[in-house]
This record gives C-alpha cells, sequence and structure tokens, in this order.
C-alpha cells in the first residue's frame, strides 16, 4: 500500500553523478559535457529553422525530424545543465520538487522519441509498401496531427508514474547514483513500500518501448520483402536508402536501452559507472549525432544547407530569402 506524502522529511537531494570519478577529471567531464550541449542545441536548432524557413522541406518526413529535434532540444536542455553544474561548480543539490519535476520531462522527452521512431517508420513503410497511396494517406495535416497526438499522450506515462512516486515518503538517504534525476534513481530512495510504483513503472516502460519498436521491426520486415521484389539491385539500393536515415537513428535509440534491459531482466550485474555510462549514450549521444546524420544522409537538407553557407559568407540576407523558396 502507497504511503502518504507527510512522512516525506527530504526537502533536497544530492546527484552523485559518476561514483568513482577522480576529482581531478571533474573539470574535463564537465567541459565534454559543455561541448555535448552546445552542439547539441545548436545542431538541432540548425535543424529546427532550416525546416521551418524552407517551404521545399514541408513534407511528412521532415515534420517528423522536426518534431525530433525540437525533443531533443528539450531533452538536453533539462539534464546536461544540471550534469554541467555538478562537475564544474559542484552544484550536486537539487530541490526535492525540482527533482521530480526534471524526471517528468526526462521521461516525457524519452517517450515522445519512442512516438516518433514508431512514426518514421510508419512514414518509410507507407512510402515504400504503398507508394501510390502514400500521396493520400500520409500529408502534411496528417503528419502534424499525429506529431501533436504523440506529444499531447507522451505526458500520459510519465505523469502518472510521478504523481505515484509523489505518494510514497521519503526520509533518507537521499543520494541519487546518477548524473540527473530519473525513475530508477529516485523510486528507491523512497523509505516505504515501492514495490507497487516499480511494478506500474517497468509496464509503462515496456508499453513505451515495446509498442513502437514491435511496429519498427514489422515495418521494415515488410519494407525488405518489399525491396527484395524489385528487379534491379540498383533500384532496390536506392529504394532502401531512403530507410538509412531512420535506422540509424532507430539503432542508436533502442540498442543500448534494450541491453540494459535485458541485464536488469537477466539479473546480471553491471558495473555502476558503466550503468551511468550506457545510459547518459542512449539518452545523449542520439540528440547529439541526429543533426549530423540528417545532413549527411538527406539530400534536400545538406542542399538546402551548402547554398545557405554559401550565400551567407557573401553577407546577402535577401539572396537568403529568395534561395529559400
Amino acid at each position: 500500500m502507497l504511503q502518504e506524502t507527510n512522512w516525506t522529511t527530504i526537502k533536497e537531494f544530492i546527484i552523485v553523478g559518476f561514483p568513482t570519478l577522480h576529482p581531478d577529471y571533474y573539470g574535463l567531464v564537465a567541459f565534454i559535457f559543455c561541448i555535448v550541449y552546445i552542439v547539441t542545441v545548436v545542431g538541432n536548432s540548425v535543424l529546427v529553422v532550416t525546416f521551418a524557413y524552407v517551404p521545399s522541406l514541408h513534407k511528412p518526413m521532415y515534420i517528423i525530424m522536426f518534431s525530433l529535434a525540437l525533443s531533443d532540444i528539450g531533452f538536453g536542455t533539462v539534464t546536461l545543465p544540471k550534469i554541467i553544474a555538478l562537475y564544474w561548480f559542484g552544484d550536486k543539490f537539487i530541490p526535492f520538487h525540482v527533482c521530480f519535476a526534471q524526471m517528468l520531462l526526462v521521461h516525457f522527452f524519452g517517450t515522445v522519441n519512442s512516438y516518433i521512431m514508431g512514426m518514421m517508420a510508419m512514414d518509410r513503410y507507407i512510402a515504400i509498401c504503398f507508394p501510390l497511396r502514400y500521396p493520400m494517406v500520409m500529408t502534411n495535416r496528417t503528419m502534424t496531427i499525429l506529431n501533436c497526438v504523440a506529444w499531447a499522450i507522451s505526458f500520459i506515462t510519465p505523469g502518472s508514474m510521478t504523481l505515484l512516486m509523489l505518494i510514497l515518503p521519503y526520509c533518507g538517504p537521499n543520494y541519487i547514483y546518477q548524473c540527473y534525476c530519473d525513475h530508477n534513481s529516485v523510486v528507491t530512495l523512497s523509505c516505504g513500500d515501492n514495490s507497487f510504483v516499480k511494478l506500474v513503472a517497468f509496464a509503462q516502460a515496456m508499453v513505451v518501448l515495446l509498442i513502437p519498436l514491435a511496429f519498427i521491426i514489422y515495418s521494415y520486415i515488410h519494407i525488405i520483402v518489399s525491396v527484395a521484389k524489385i528487379s534491379t539491385s540498383q533500384s532496390q539500393w536506392k529504394t532502401f536508402s531512403t530507410c538509412t536515415t531512420q535506422i540509424c537513428i532507430i539503432s542508436l535509440y533502442y540498442l543500448p536501452r534494450c541491453t540494459v534491459y535485458i541485464f536488469n531482466m537477466a539479473g546480471l550485474y553491471i558495473d555502476l559507472d558503466l550503468r551511468i555510462t550506457l545510459i547518459l549514450f542512449y539518452s545523449l549521444f542520439p540528440p547529439l549525432v541526429n543533426p549530423f546524420i540528417y545532413c549527411l544522409r538527406t539530400k534536400e537538407i545538406k542542399q538546402t544547407l551548402v547554398r545557405w553557407f554559401s550565400v551567407m559568407s557573401l553577407g546577402n540576407k535577401s539572396s537568403i530569402v529568395a534561395i529559400s523558396r
């Protein structure tokens, strides 16, 4: 049975970060995370501006990329400044309710990303398996509505999980062995019976991760079958190459997560520092590299950015507006 909130005596939590990291390396770690944050925000912001500014990119596939870039900026902004403050300024403390707000947003953006991955697979599935229906089914309006729904319903599971955790009592200890507040690191600090909350959170995580992943696997099996039916190898590669960007992004998002969950379910021990490193990798690396994957693998974006930089080097703002149109 869940306990009452008035049992809580903790006013703030202490973010431990990497438990065995030597203080001599704090500055280096802070610098690395600072670079990661700057590149993540700048890279994804360039994509957001490009998608919004160039009418030729107002297509269903790019609407998905626009949505993912916004989510990546949000996740990095929620997590990285606190990590940087921890290792650069020694700011280990985070107020009780601020920690829960961060946890809510961390899992919210993670949920948004999972749904976006599913929409990416759906877009390629319809485009390749039902090419004649694609213009009628996947319109800009349809994709915009789907993205808005994904963002709206992504609050459901993290919101309910956060409310359940707020009901639990917290009376010490208050050390969070992670670089930011998340469910696994906070729920273990409860001094009440947290078994029900853990069960609900695990079930919700499986729904958020496995349902989109199952649809992704289903979609790409059909895509591979459809591509295999194409007569020439050149046409096969050209068709399948339209999926390579999404495959890279989906792999970066799901494979490390699945590794951690498999270890957890198998009861295998993972060194705490290694576990934190894996979590940070699958949380922060995809937002960092997504803009580069888009720019290198998406011809229209690459051409647009090349034209922009060429015109900007000449300092002619009016030409930028004209060339965008």
